[in-house]
């Protein structure tokens, strides 16, 4: 690569964090965010991680796309008419390259973060990436969340549940809020957001013993994208038949 991240986004493009997100990393937050990016440069040659490899595309779709979502404690003390709560466990369901779980564990390196995907190749190396970061905190485990959500190691466990580009809002809401403790937090990473979606989505939420905290709605600072952060706060437990069967949320949405 003849740029790095660092050459455009640590000096030139800093003020695109603050301006976007009210907060930008620390140098050693930067230092990490920089090799975690090497890092999946050389992997990306052995096993297909992201076609996101331009310095740019990075950036903005795998990185501050990451910290948009968590955003709420990345700036507690921002104004919103909801309360912040507190995270220790975090799940990163359907993680793929390790988004937004990295970035997570980056910014908060008290979370103790879990990488969730269904294919061994890419938990292998992401096992092997958390080593080389140094990021303790960090595991990675092979399964499907539909059994994951009903196993009691991880059923319920959760403070903050992360779920990006999984399939639709209402599959990622069973997917992710049977293993989100009551009190808890599942952060849905979309797109373009509709009112049809939002009912759907409050209809679902509501079978699983959730309901919709806010919806955070941001413009990506390099293409001026439409991008939305949905928040569902756990209100009480998930019925014992969710999550339905492996392949069922996906092929049936609630």
């Amino acid at each position: 690569m003849s740029s790095t991240l660092s050459d455009q986004y640590l000096s030139r493009r800093s003020d695109l964090w603050q301006s976007s997100l009210a907060w930008q990393p620390s140098d050693d937050q930067w230092t990490l965010l920089e090799q975690l990016y090497q890092g999946i440069l050389d992997g990306n040659q052995q096993i297909n991680l992201t076609r996101l490899t331009q310095p740019d595309d990075f950036w903005e779709k795998h990185l501050w796309d990451s910290f948009s979502g968590l955003w709420p404690w990345l700036v507690p003390d921002a104004d919103r008419d909801w309360t912040v709560p507190p995270v220790t466990r975090v799940i990163d369901i359907g993680t793929g390259a390790g988004f937004p779980g990295f970035p997570a564990a980056i910014a908060q390196p008290q979370w103790q973060v879990t990488l969730l995907d269904s294919t061994q190749k890419k938990v292998r190396f992401l096992t092997e990436l958390a080593t080389d970061l140094e990021l303790l905190q960090v595991r990675a485990i092979a399964h499907r969340a539909e059994f994951l959500g009903h196993q009691p190691a991880h059923r319920d466990q959760y403070d903050l549940a992360l779920l990006r580009a999984v399939g639709s809002a209402t599959t990622c809401a069973e997917y992710g809020l049977p293993l989100v403790k009551v009190g808890g937090v599942a952060v849905l990473y979309r797109g373009q957001w509709s009112q049809d979606e939002a009912k759907a989505l409050r209809r679902a939420a509501g079978k699983l013993g959730a309901s919709i905290l806010a919806t955070q709605a941001w413009i990506t600072p390099l293409t001026q994208g439409q991008r939305h952060c949905i928040y569902l706060r756990k209100d009480k437990p998930t019925p014992d038949a969710f999550p339905r069967a492996v392949g069922i949320p996906a092929k049936q949405p609630l």
